[in-house]
């Protein structure tokens, strides 16, 4: 009887471009709609250099923490919210989501986007949380949060800005970004 031999993973990568966006994918609601907010920020390796080529999707709760289940995320109307959106990055390693700003999904809990980065090299996704900060720059109590060292928190919280926030991704090295693990992924 012969034995079975493991074969090597495959990446994940670099077609994100050619077959996963979609028309108004970034915008999860119309841009200049009552309440739209802008996420945004840079994907970068482990040196530093922008990552051209990632995907980024996004999941949220609305403004009054609600977990949207609607369908049409796919083909979109400027009233229908959905929570999901997907957006790539530009050669610079930008990218930018319009959505509203995510209200928390349980009382004293701090609202937060659920993030998926797609990337070159990558083996499969990775998963984060982009946590809304307060107007001060707080957070409320979160069990992931608190049960990490001071420093690798940072790297889950967005920065509040003018328009909405911004979160950077740093795929590993210094300040590499807070990944989850979930079973069966």
């Amino acid at each position: 009887m012969s034995k079975l031999v493991a074969t090597p993973g495959q990446t994940v990568g670099p077609f994100f471009h050619y077959a996963l966006p979609y028309e108004g994918s970034d915008q999860l609601v119309p841009v200049g709609r009552e309440g739209a907010i802008r996420l945004h920020g840079t994907v970068t390796d482990g040196a530093g250099a922008p990552v051209p080529d990632a995907l980024l999707e996004l999941w949220q709760a609305d403004p009054e923490g609600r977990v949207v289940q609607e369908p049409g995320s796919l083909h979109r109307d400027p009233w229908t919210f959905t929570g999901f959106g997907r957006a790539a990055t530009d050669a610079t390693g930008h990218y930018s989501f319009t959505t509203l700003e995510p209200g928390p999904t349980e009382a004293g809990k701090p609202a937060f986007f659920a993030v998926a980065v797609y990337a070159r090299g990558l083996l499969n996704r990775l998963f984060t949380r982009a946590y809304v900060t307060a107007e001060d720059g707080s957070v409320a109590d979160d069990a992931l949060l608190t049960s990490l060292e001071p420093e690798r928190r940072s790297t889950l919280l967005t920065t509040r800005e003018e328009t909405g926030f911004r979160f950077d991704v740093r795929l590993q090295g210094d300040d590499e970004t807070v990944f989850l693990t979930y079973p069966g992924h």
